[in-house]
């Protein structure tokens, strides 16, 4: 069972992805927030899988809130999705940034709002919608990229290969098609990069494959 919190100060956004995810077998809603400070309380106090955390709160910002959460030991299973009203937020390269593994427009269609929980309570990043990649390009170009990185040469040549591939927003079975691997090899390929560089997911991948210089946007074509 996904264990989800709401984080949202509109009661009537919160009562909308309730309606929807409750729906589902596999996911659960055991917790409501109507602002950031609330969000890392309960989060400390329930530990859910994912939260789904609105960018703009009162009190506290849920950016402010997301670099709490990812920086308590405690809560390193918990996973922060960004909920913004725009797909070019200027607080959302920054909270994914702060460790959020992506982020979901608010009028997303509710399949997606069910996948992207799913595919975040399993450990991966929201990175493949197209908007995300855009948004990734848009604040990325903003970055003068630092030398690279002492830690990306602990990378093999394959693994700097797989790491700008994850960059470019592919999935593991994208990666897989790409490289002729099977998609458990690109799994394993990831995982390796995920554990060399100490990363929480591949959303801080992209952010330091961009950083360092590794990638630029548009490099996929």
């Amino acid at each position: 069972m996904i264990r989800v919190m709401l984080a949202d100060d509109q009661t009537l956004v919160r009562a909308g992805f309730r309606s929807i995810l409750e729906g589902e077998d596999d996911i659960e809603i055991v917790a409501e927030a109507g602002d950031g400070e609330q969000a890392v309380a309960r989060a400390r106090e329930l530990r859910p899988d994912v939260v789904l955390m609105d960018i703009r709160m009162p009190v506290l910002d849920g950016l402010e809130a997301t670099r709490r959460i990812i920086a308590d030991p405690r809560l390193a299973d918990v996973r922060v999705v960004i909920l913004t009203t725009f797909d070019l937020d200027d607080y959302v390269y920054g909270a994914i940034k702060a460790g959020a593994s992506g982020f979901l427009v608010k009028d997303t269609e509710p399949t997606e709002l069910i996948h992207g929980v799913r595919v975040v309570a399993r450990g991966d990043a929201l990175l493949a919608p197209t908007v995300t990649r855009r948004l990734i390009a848009e604040f990325a170009s903003r970055i003068t990229a630092p030398p690279p990185a002492a830690e990306l040469n602990s990378l093999t040549e394959r693994e700097s290969e797989v790491l700008r591939l994850v960059a470019a927003g592919l999935s593991n079975e994208e990666i897989a098609g790409r490289l002729v691997l099977s998609p458990a090899t690109a799994k394993t390929h990831v995982s390796r990069i995920l554990a060399k560089l100490g990363a929480r997911d591949r959303a801080q991948l992209v952010v330091l494959a961009y950083e360092t210089g590794m990638i630029r946007p548009g490099w996929l074509g």
